[in-house]
């Protein structure tokens, strides 16, 4: 590659990643100062220029004209630790006054004084550094070109490819990256093939060296809200708002939801004309139950509604509590349903309202009373 392919390469790259021409010559400048230094000189005096048309590329020393040597200042601090404050000048860029006259007559304090040494094989050198700086740098723009896209997508729903799998983990394509699905956020019994489109949800999204991390996630409360968020055009527009999810992955899910329009029934939004938009919401959660629960500033009536499918529910918060308690009483005949298998119902809607609740059938409740 000779100077006017070089030039031509940065251009190009300049062009085509959006990256500033003036940072690949700075980098290129400072790739070739640790090449020279390692191939021919080990002193720090030294600087390349490239001809920004031409591509020749010339190295050359420098001094700076000094009144008198200033070496490294050491000292010591309280815990006896050696401190060294490098000067102002380099040592090896330091020139006396009188010395710098005799190669510069007339020349001041503070001026400089270049030299070129340019060794006549640096070419090949040369060519070696600026093919890996122009590597270096397509690779970094494409790492901040890939995280750019994804930044703010943290929390979002995105459809992928499941492009392979390890022990642990499926790996989605999701078009410029990958994002890494733990096999343990899936969906407890559903079964994936390689090749095949899934939904995931970006838990969590970090810069690191070779691209941005995607950690996905199928098992997260918030996959249950976006998928309705995507779902639901209500839900969009404001018209009904998603006051909050509780999940047990697999099992069952609870979505509170309340209409801001007295018109619109929010659970029969949600649901959809015979049940269309809550079956494909089904599907996608591959047969895992979900409960409707229509959201109430009265958080008695709210608690009743979160107990369902249980019907004759009795609730009363205590309100000089400090921790969010509620005592229910249910019927006989509903207290299986209110606490659930293995209690996921009550849990679920423990969750969903944030209270602690103590549950109670009715004859219990006889019972204790005529003690």
């Amino acid at each position: 590659m000779d100077g006017k392919e070089f030039i031509k390469n940065v251009h190009k790259v300049a062009e085509e990643k959006g990256i500033d021409e003036n940072i690949i010559f700075d980098a290129m400048e400072q790739a070739l100062i640790t090449a020279y230094k390692k191939n021919y000189n080990s002193k720090t005096n030294v600087k390349p220029k490239i001809d920004r048309e031409t591509g020749e590329i010339k190295i050359f020393t420098y001094y700076i004209v000094v009144d008198d040597y200033e070496d490294p200042e050491v000292t010591i601090d309280e815990e006896g630790n050696e401190i060294v404050t490098e000067p102002k000048v380099p040592v090896d860029a330091q020139i006396l006054l009188a010395d710098a006259e005799k190669k510069v007559p007339g020349i001041k304090v503070g001026e400089t004084i270049e030299e070129e040494v340019t060794p006549d094989d640096f070419g090949r050198v040369a060519v070696q550094t600026a093919k890996q700086v122009l590597i270096q740098k397509i690779r970094t723009a494409e790492r901040e070109s890939i995280m750019a896209d994804f930044q703010g997508k943290e929390g979002e729903l995105m459809l992928g490819m499941l492009a392979m799998e390890d022990e642990k983990n499926y790996y989605v394509d999701l078009g410029r990256a990958r994002g890494i699905l733990p096999k343990s956020e899936m969906i407890p019994g559903e079964v994936v093939k390689m090749g095949s489109s899934i939904k995931v949800y970006l838990q969590k999204i970090e810069e690191t060296t070779k691209g941005p991390l995607i950690l996905c996630s199928r098992k997260h409360y918030n996959f249950v809200r976006r998928l309705f968020e995507s779902e639901i055009p209500e839900l969009m527009d404001g018209t009904v708002i998603l006051y909050g999810v509780a999940r047990d992955a697999g099992n069952r899910s609870k979505v509170a939801v309340y209409s801001t329009n007295e018109k619109v029934d929010a659970i029969g939004a949600c649901i959809g004309e015979k049940g269309s938009r809550i079956a494909n919401i089904l599907k996608e959660l591959n047969g895992e139950k979900v409960d409707l629960v229509l959201y109430s500033e009265d958080i008695e009536e709210f608690i009743k509604n979160a107990l369902s499918p249980a019907k004759n529910v009795y609730v009363t918060v205590d309100k000089e509590s400090e921790n969010n308690e509620a005592f229910v009483v249910v019927s006989d005949d509903d207290l299986s349903l209110a606490i659930g298998k293995h209690g996921s119902n009550i849990k679920l809607a423990s969750k969903l309202t944030k209270y602690h609740l103590t549950i109670k059938s009715m004859s219990q409740v006889n019972e204790e009373g005529n003690k």
